[in-house]
């Protein structure tokens, strides 16, 4: 990592997932997708911050260590004595099915954004939680005046509420971003019986540079500011899991978007605007490697860009 590159910052959870099996045995995993953005960011050698809330509980120390451990840098006011950790217990029974019970706090204070920022990730359950949700609106809109933003509607239904109350709120950080990346799940969800292409164009319409829909085992489809469309297929082989493999996309996407000069600055924003598909596809296919390595490991794995080359 260079000394001198700009400070990239991940807004959003940061939890502990607690898997309960049928046996009676349980076990806990560090989650959260913006957490494994950041990762993702950090290990690609960006100087990256985050803004989470995570307590002063074991727990909470766990998911610090985590993120601290690849490279990630916790901003002021991510740790809080005021309550446990958040934690997503799934319980899975004698067929397989899950049920989740979720203890989830979000008082996020405000986001300390370190000089230079020069770009702004968040995304999924931060974005429609009260109350934080509007201090996550409060740091995109600081943000946006020097740097760039990128959003990850990763939509959680059982969580996140009523379908018609969530959209108004995506496509409010829509129209802030200039990339945003969704999966088909995402999309039947929120826009139930349309197409991506029909998504990406209203997203686009909406202010959106540079959208992108992944598609599992299919591949992904995205949509350049110049209105062109392309599409390839999954890099997958020796799978092991698809734990945060969109999320590990997301964070080659950043990345290679932000080496080639299209996010990064106000400027940057005005070249992604004008971008065509050739100046796009570096980006997508750090994306498509950099997740394509993650499939290959159990959990959702961070790779470098040395495991990526």
């Amino acid at each position: 990592m260079s000394a001198t590159a700009p400070p990239v910052v991940v807004v959003g959870e940061l939890l502990v997932d607690i898997v309960s099996y049928p046996d009676g045995s349980t076990a806990e995993h560090v989650g959260g997708s913006p957490a494994n953005v950041a990762l993702g960011l950090a290990r690609l050698g960006h100087d990256t911050h985050f803004a989470c809330l995570v307590g002063q509980d074991t727990r909470g120390h766990r998911c610090a260590e985590h993120v601290e451990s690849g490279g990630v840098r916790l901003l002021p006011g991510s740790r809080s004595a005021d309550h446990p950790t958040s934690t997503a217990l799934a319980t899975i029974d004698d067929g397989g099915a899950a049920s989740y019970v979720f203890d989830l706090h979000w008082d996020l204070p405000p986001v300390q954004l370190p000089d230079g920022t020069a770009h702004l990730h968040t995304g999924s359950i931060a974005t429609t939680l009260r109350p934080g949700e509007a201090e996550v609106t409060a740091a995109v809109l600081r943000a946006r005046e020097q740097g760039t933003v990128s959003y990850d509607p990763n939509v959680r239904p059982t969580i996140m509420g009523d379908v018609e109350d969530v959209r108004p709120r995506v496509e409010e950080l829509v129209a802030l971003a200039d990339v945003v990346k969704c999966s088909e799940d995402d999309i039947e969800w929120l826009y139930p019986g349309d197409s991506p292409s029909t998504v990406m164009a209203h997203w686009a319409a909406l202010g959106a540079s540079f959208t992108v829909v992944t598609l599992g085992g299919d591949g992904v489809v995205w949509r350049a500011a110049s209105g062109e469309e392309g599409r390839e297929a999954a890099r997958i082989k020796d799978v092991v899991d698809t734990v945060g493999a969109g999320d590990s996309f997301m964070a080659g996407l950043v990345s290679g978007l932000l080496d080639d000069g299209l996010l990064g600055s106000t400027d940057a924003r005005a070249r992604l605007a004008a971008a065509t598909l050739a100046d796009v596809q570096p980006a997508v296919d750090r994306a498509l490697a950099t997740s394509g390595v993650t499939v290959r490991h159990a959990g959702a794995y961070a790779p470098t860009r040395e495991e990526i080359r």
